[in-house]
């Protein structure tokens, strides 16, 4: 599963999924140019796995804007002489429904979550076919699969993302180039209020929606990115891999109900999938 030599872009480098994607694939032995629009962050990500004895480096790129996609891409090439890995990780959205969002907000999030990553491949396929194939990965979401109130921007983008995954894996496919989406869970970042994370009913309610019982983390996508850029992973394309913990698998039905006479009883040390509260 050697990845030694390889180069790659991760977008979204910054923190949470992108920066353990990039630290992971720098210890791999990839080349990782990190792009993201938080300059000092990326910046100082870089230069930590540059100082750990990998390879890494930044560019500044907003995704959404065409210009910066080429210069991105060209900076991967200009600075380690071949591509063969592209991660799209970086988003941009706008809560609201359909009657609340504007069409600068649609604007935004489509140019960032999804034309970004077609503008992306016309940019980068040239050199991931003249270095004899690669892998382009496109993060969607379990809210491709599924759909939350109040985010209706997101989940066309996310959904959409599935959609163009499948179209690019047959269409470069012919030059070895795979191309494949995972569909994360939730997944606790930096952006999360630590408090928020650990309070008692979100962790009973975690408990209960997760067969696995934990929400994700970065790195558990980060894994799975590592798995599918690999030679392992040869002979899979246009799949959309859901990473969370079983989550899309499981009805909800019941669950607000049960969490809260949980919460209610005060008996934090009783499991909360007892036959007594699934009654």
């Amino acid at each position: 599963m050697s990845l030694q030599g390889k180069v790659a872009i991760v977008t979204g480098s910054a923190q949470g999924i992108g920066r353990a994607t990039a630290w992971r694939l720098a210890h791999e032995g990839v080349a990782v140019v990190g792009a993201d629009i938080q300059d000092e962050k990326g910046q100082a990500e870089a230069a930590a796995i540059h100082a750990s004895g990998a390879r890494a480096s930044f560019v500044r790129a907003d995704v959404g804007d065409p210009s910066e996609i080429e210069a991105m891409v060209g900076h991967a090439v200009e600075t380690y002489g071949r591509l063969d890995i592209v991660v799209n990780n970086a988003f941009a959205s706008t809560c609201g429904t359909a009657e609340e969002v504007d069409g600068a907000a649609w604007d935004r999030g489509f140019a960032v979550m999804v034309r970004a990553m077609s503008l992306t491949a016309r940019a980068a396929v040239p050199h991931l076919r003249a270095a004899g194939g690669g892998s382009i990965i496109n993060i969607s979401s379990v809210h491709g699969l599924l759909a939350a109130a109040r985010s209706v921007i997101y989940e066309a983008c996310k959904h959409a993302v599935i959609g163009i995954t499948r179209a690019m894996a047959i269409d470069f496919g012919p030059d070895r180039i795979r191309v494949n989406a995972i569909c994360p869970g939730f997944i606790c970042t930096e952006q999360h209020n630590p408090r928020w994370v650990s309070d008692h009913a979100r962790a009973v309610a975690d408990e209960e929606m997760y067969p696995l019982r934990r929400v994700g983390r970065p790195h558990d996508i980060a894994a799975a990115i590592r798995f599918l850029v690999s030679d392992e992973a040869a002979f899979i394309t246009g799949h959309a891999l859901a990473v969370d913990g079983g989550l899309s698998i499981q009805l909800q039905d019941g669950l607000a109900a049960r969490v809260r006479a949980h919460v209610e009883s005060g008996d934090r040390d009783r499991p909360l999938h007892t036959p007594a509260l699934l009654r």
